[in-house]
């Protein structure tokens, strides 16, 4: 079965899109540890490698097991005919794998480890509002990797739809004219605090929450709204949300994302998201990636757009 995945390519955060481009490969960094290609080795000796030679400063395996989860999905998840989703910038690349992954060692600046892919659409971007929600909000990634196979078919869709042309279709104007109208609305001063973080419990639940609840504000640790996820009715995940509803004056920043970590931490959460009927500024998106590379647990930033193009996507009409 097909898979897909997200992969931001910056290595010891630089930009290496145009070489992953260029050499028709996508790369991955950690290129000072050796040896990970070795079938035989444990997620225990895995991970050791790369604490050794990365992290032997570190007083836990925090850091070490996040590098350590990255690297085994490019190397041992990732499958030939696999598609992976390239963000840059407002844009994105679309590959489809052709190699497994291999180790370059003349090569230089953290690029040793590439898999060999042949791009989708010629080569050519194709603008993030091309997707759908969910496909914009996973390519948020503040990590280096993320799977995106439960979103295969919008990735499949937002191909489409570069394929056909530059000029869009009445749908997708439909939807972006929908989408603007839902922010001012959003905006407008008609919903206060307890309204939206109701309207994004019902939006979870129509994502396919089992449970989502308000958090009483006197019980409020740092998390609005919990929600919990079921996957092929066998793993179940935590979700921890902290709702800000606009606020004209100023972007959510680092706080609000720091006050989500005290609600993930004090709820047992798998997963955080920060929901704003507003913007979200610079600030908030260094918290929440340094967060994912410290615990390896991810926080999602959906502004308004965002949210509201979930909105239309989900059915507006059902609110």
């Amino acid at each position: 079965m097909q898979q897909a995945f997200v992969l931001r390519i910056a290595p010891s955060n630089v930009n290496k899109v145009p070489l992953a481009l260029k050499s028709d490969q996508i790369i991955i960094g950690w290129s000072a540890t050796e040896g990970l290609l070795d079938e035989t080795l444990s997620w225990k000796a895995f991970r050791k490698k790369l604490q050794d030679n990365h992290y032997s400063e570190e007083k836990n395996l925090r850091r070490a097991g996040g590098a350590a989860g990255h690297m085994w999905r490019f190397i041992r998840d990732m499958n030939v005919g696999d598609l992976v989703v390239v963000p840059n910038g407002p844009k994105f690349y679309l590959a489809e794998i052709t190699s497994d992954a291999l180790y370059l060692p003349e090569q230089i600046d953290d690029t040793h480890y590439r898999r060999n892919v042949r791009w989708l659409n010629d080569k050519k971007p194709i603008p993030r509002d091309f997707a759908k929600a969910p496909l914009i909000s996973r390519m948020k990634i503040y990590g280096t990797t993320a799977l995106a196979t439960d979103v295969l078919d919008d990735i499949r869709d937002a191909l489409a739809r570069a394929e056909a042309g530059s000029k869009p279709s009445f749908n997708y104007e439909l939807q972006a004219a929908l989408v603007k109208e839902t922010v001012e609305h959003l905006r407008s001063g008609h919903m206060d605090s307890f309204a939206f973080e109701n309207l994004i419990k019902d939006l979870l639940i129509q994502m396919g929450a089992k449970t989502a609840k308000v958090v009483p504000r006197r019980l409020d640790e740092g998390a609005d709204i919990l929600a919990t996820f079921r996957v092929a009715e066998t793993f179940q995940y935590t979700l921890a949300v902290q709702a800000k509803h606009w606020n004209d004056k100023a972007a959510v920043s680092n706080k609000v994302v720091e006050q989500l970590i005290e609600g993930i931490e004090a709820a047992n959460a798998d997963l955080g998201m920060v929901v704003t009927s507003g913007t979200i500024a610079e600030s908030a998106v260094i918290a929440a990636a340094s967060y994912a590379e410290a615990t390896g647990t991810q926080i999602e930033l959906v502004d308004g757009f965002q949210f509201a193009k979930l909105l239309i996507e989900q059915g507006i009409g059902k609110w």
